[in-house]
């Protein structure tokens, strides 16, 4: 049986929209995150992830944006007319009934981006097996109580207690 993975970046101040204008990417992430994909059996996306996603992705090369336009990715949207990019099948069906023929199907895990409609929906019906969250080191600004400005911190330390909390201590970075 394949495994859903829930991937999703987060700031310190729990933004998790838009991680394009504050998540931190450097060499060693973008490695990762290709072999992530290159052992995947596909992605799941909704509609917005599929259109930022779609929008940007078939116009570029190098080995992420190769590995993305290579993976089979589902579509789940009743909105969407077509679903064009490469690899890619448009689901209309219920996304519960549909997700749980897929994880009994052979070949790599799924991995959806985000943590949107799509992952709160399979979250609910207990469909996802693995959430993995990517904090970043920065205060993204964003929110009811953020002033839209990204500052970046230094890791101090990280202490994690048997319940599963952990704690992070921080710095503002240097300018």
């Amino acid at each position: 049986m394949r495994k859903i993975i829930n991937s999703a970046f987060v700031s310190l101040d729990g933004v998790t929209a838009d991680p394009s204008s504050w998540a931190l990417f450097d060499q060693d992430a973008g490695e990762e995150a290709v072999q992530a994909l290159q052992a995947l059996g596909g992605m799941l996306m909704g509609r917005g992830t599929y259109e930022y996603f779609a929008d940007v992705m078939p116009s570029q090369t190098g080995p992420y944006p190769d590995a993305m336009n290579a993976i089979r990715k589902y579509v789940f949207s009743s909105t969407l007319q077509n679903a064009d990019w490469n690899n890619s099948t448009l689901i209309r069906d219920d996304v519960v009934t549909a997700v749980t023929e897929l994880k009994q199907e052979d070949g790599g895990d799924l991995m959806m981006y985000g943590y949107g409609r799509l992952s709160q929906t399979l979250l609910a019906h207990h469909l996802v097996d693995e959430i993995r969250f990517s904090i970043h080191p920065v205060l993204a600004g964003g929110g009811s109580a953020g002033n839209g400005k990204t500052l970046r911190m230094k890791l101090l330390g990280a202490s994690p207690a048997p319940s599963g909390v952990v704690a992070l201590t921080y710095q503002p970075a240097a300018s």
